[in-house]
């Protein structure tokens, strides 16, 4: 039975890092949605806990898969299996990631630099590649279309100083993302980059209940929305793109961060 203009039942969806944060916001939009959830994360017991949730939340299969996506061999290895495993692949959510140890930009040593391009430069390049392979085959057997989603950040647009990078990261695969939707779209895949802005993941969980209220009030105080974001406000925009009313949207940076971009230092509400 159809779920309305963005159901997703019959189709697959792949989510890296998704057994938490924003990862699992994008595979639980899917997933209410009618969406199968394949998830690639490294903790099992998250996983497990993941798995749960979006059965419940109406997938109607879900498998996880420990994979690390630095390595192009498992990312191989890990797509390779989903194939057994589900038959078919179409949509990816290109969404591990680590964030950077901030400092000054001339402290930087190359040893840091080169370890966060590894899961977010590198392992992104592996995991949109690898599924955008999956997907040529399929169209090239006649039945075109899919769905490749990359998970950037407002670094892609704002000077932030300390997490170069992070930003290069980010900037790196947007550039990417334009450029294979440019090739892939004669297949009917489209590939989109989504940018959240402020958004409470539980990655602060543990620290500084004080200082964490306190970095909350600081990015409320400049989103025109005054309030962090949460995973769930990415289950819409997570459904839209794995289902076919996004057909004809490719090439794109979806920037969901409660207007924040948009809102310079010196204005004035």
């Amino acid at each position: 039975m159809a779920k309305g203009l963005f159901d997703c039942t019959g189709k697959v969806t792949m989510v890296t890092g998704g057994n938490s944060g924003l990862g699992l916001g994008f595979a639980m939009g899917c997933a209410r949605m009618g969406s199968d959830v394949a998830i690639w994360a490294r903790n099992e017991e998250k996983n497990a806990a993941a798995k749960e949730k979006l059965l419940a939340a109406g997938a109607r299969r879900v498998e996880t898969y420990k994979i690390d996506v630095s390595s192009e061999e498992q990312v191989a290895e890990g797509y390779k299996q989903l194939k057994a495993d589900f038959g078919r692949l179409d949509c990816v959510f290109a969404n591990s990631g680590r964030s950077a140890k901030m400092g000054p930009f001339i402290d930087m040593d190359s040893a840091e630099w080169h370890d966060l391009l590894a899961v977010n430069l590198h392992g992104a390049f592996y995991t949109l590649r690898e599924g955008a392979r999956l997907m040529i085959e399929r169209a090239e057997a006649g039945e075109p279309g899919g769905s490749l989603v990359f998970c950037g950040s407002l670094s892609m647009f704002h000077g932030v100083a300390g997490i170069y990078n992070y930003a290069a990261s980010k900037g790196g695969m947007g550039a990417v993302i334009r450029s294979i939707s440019s090739e892939l779209g004669k297949y009917g895949i489209r590939a989109n980059t989504i940018a959240p802005g402020y958004i409470k993941t539980g990655m602060g969980e543990g620290g500084d209940p004080a200082q964490m209220a306190q970095v909350d009030a600081h990015f409320s105080a400049k989103t025109p929305i005054h309030r962090p974001g949460y995973p769930e406000d990415f289950e819409g925009i997570a459904a839209y793109l794995c289902s076919d009313a996004s057909s004809f949207h490719t090439g794109d940076t979806i920037v969901i961060d409660g207007g924040s971009v948009i809102q310079p230092p010196y204005a004035f509400n």
